[in-house]
């Protein structure tokens, strides 16, 4: 059974959408920015230009007006990117949309994401942090603690256990003593136990009467003593008042927000697989489709922009460049650059949908393979992606010397030559390669997604787009493996198929071989 892709729309940097990602593609320049995260710092990223106001007049034309606030007031960007690339994703074929809807549980969502809502969860840490060390300081006051005030009128009735006295250390040292003398102290108080006994009685209350009328009556009675125990001691905002947009944001909540706002009632979930996550997802998709479990699947991956902890954290890793100049995959492999944003597809029956009417756009997706390499968390293995290669080329009933064009995994590390090496040992020279995170940098998920799309735009047009690389600037070791890459020119395409490597942490790799469409 033959699947196509009857829609897209995208997040990326400098590309707000897939208009703009295709109009960027022809220009070999990088579309990377200074970071600047920790203050002034030396990394470049690839931040996504992104406005959901683009899509208020969408989501208002067919919900509720509060619908859009609501979704800016509790959503991360991850689920932010992902409903306006879905948008984007229904313009190609108008009407897709109620389609989607008709086919009831034949419609499914698979959009996944690398790293979640890092912002939500980092922001909130943070406030509990500093809200649980208000709360221990709050109650290990002696005003609040009489197990205190009896410690400190006889030091001897302690129970052994009791931390040094802050008093008599200096500088962070101090702080640190302190914050365990507040723990310590914090939960002896026989004050907060009446305290919480109170606030046991408040969350007692039931609801009675009618559900919903005494429910909402039951939670407004709730917030009117929950005020005024706190007016009554004078404590701080208890730490476990944390906003419940943490899981309102948890990895599936995009592909939830997708099912929601299209009225997609079959299958929704969020796979996560890394760098390799769109591939898995475009996998998993093909296979619901070519078994009839589906007819047709939204999928994709989504990422959250930057932040300190993810570039800190690829820093730590020894994976990323930061020597504020663009590190360009198949050079000096001085590390790789982190990037946001989201891809979403519609992928279909190809048969039924044209039958419909809708037009299958780009290339058409023939196989991918997955694999494991089940060795190392981060550094490629020659055998697992070659597995996926070779699993893809024999699903797609192809051989290798079909392939006209290749994109790379390629994250401008050492991992390039190695890569380059076990495809060169499946595909003939011949092949065109092409590497593109010195364009949009590392999307932790979504990157895979870019690469393909900018792989399927450049077969659309006849002609594969260009990247940052600039012949004489290719490595050497390199060079000694292949020759034939796109450079800084756009290049005419040729072959009868293309693939797509993705390789993600944990070493999950997807392969995906495609062919192009009948020209009209």
């Amino acid at each position: 059974m033959r699947v196509g892709v009857f829609g897209w729309g995208l997040v990326a940097p400098k590309s707000p959408n897939i208009d703009a990602f295709r109009k960027n593609l022809e220009s070999s320049e990088s579309w990377l920015s200074p970071f600047n995260g920790f203050g002034p710092d030396n990394f470049l990223v690839g931040e996504p230009e992104f406005c959901f106001s683009d899509y208020q007049e969408w989501i208002g034309s067919r919900f509720a007006p509060r619908r859009f606030q609501k979704l800016k007031e509790k959503m991360d960007y991850p689920a932010l990117y992902a409903i306006g690339a879905f948008i984007q994703s229904l313009q190609q074929n108008p009407g897709i949309d109620a389609e989607l809807q008709s086919l009831g549980s034949l419609a499914h969502v698979y959009v996944g994401t690398g790293l979640g809502a890092l912002e939500t969860s980092y922001r909130e840490s943070v406030r509990l942090h500093q809200s649980q060390r208000r709360w221990n300081r709050f109650w290990a006051h002696s005003d609040r603690n009489s197990a205190l005030r009896k410690f400190l009128d006889s030091p001897t009735s302690g129970d052994g256990m009791t931390p040094p006295d802050p008093g008599s250390f200096e500088g962070e040292e101090r702080e640190d003593v302190q914050a365990a003398w507040n723990d310590y102290w914090m939960q002896r108080s026989p004050e907060l136990r009446e305290y919480l006994d109170e606030l046991a009685q408040i969350d007692a209350l039931v609801i009675e009467g009618a559900i919903e009328s005494g429910k909402l009556h039951a939670i407004r009675e709730k917030e009117k003593r929950h005020v005024k125990l706190q007016e009554k001691w004078g404590a701080p905002e208890p730490p476990w008042n944390v906003s419940a947009n943490v899981i309102w944001n948890i990895h599936n909540t995009p592909a939830a927000q997708i099912s929601i706002l299209g009225r997609i009632k079959g299958l929704s979930f969020a796979p996560v697989a890394a760098c390799s996550t769109f591939g898995v997802a475009l996998e998993l998709a093909m296979r619901a489709i070519q078994c009839g479990q589906a007819k047709a699947v939204v999928v994709g991956a989504t990422d959250p922009p930057p932040h300190p902890l993810t570039v800190g954290s690829f820093y730590s890793a020894r994976v990323l460049s930061a020597d504020r100049q663009v590190s360009l995959p198949l050079t000096r492999l001085r590390g790789t650059h982190v990037a946001g944003g989201s891809v979403v597809w519609i992928v279909g029956d190809y048969d039924y949908l044209t039958s419909k009417g809708f037009k299958a756009i780009g290339m058409e997706p023939l196989a991918v393979g997955v694999s494991s390499d089940a060795d190392h968390i981060i550094t490629p293995s020659a055998e697992g992606p070659k597995v996926a290669i070779n699993e893809a080329l024999s699903q797609s009933g192809s051989d290798a010397s079909a392939l006209g064009t290749w994109d790379l995994h390629a994250t401008a590390t050492p991992g390039d030559y190695s890569e380059m090496k076990t495809l060169r040992s499946v595909v003939p020279d011949s092949v065109l390669v092409t590497a593109r995170k010195g364009t949009f940098g590392h999307g932790m998920s979504a990157g895979g997604g870019w690469e393909l799309t900018a792989q399927y735009l450049g077969f659309e047009r006849g002609r594969l787009y260009p990247t940052p690389l600039p012949q004489s600037e290719l490595n050497g070791l390199i060079e000694d493996v292949h020759t034939n890459f796109v450079f800084d020119s756009a290049e005419q395409v040729s072959g009868q198929l293309a693939g797509k490597l993705s390789m993600g942490i944990g070493g999950i790799n997807a392969c995906v071989i495609s062919r192009p469409l009948p020209r009209e």
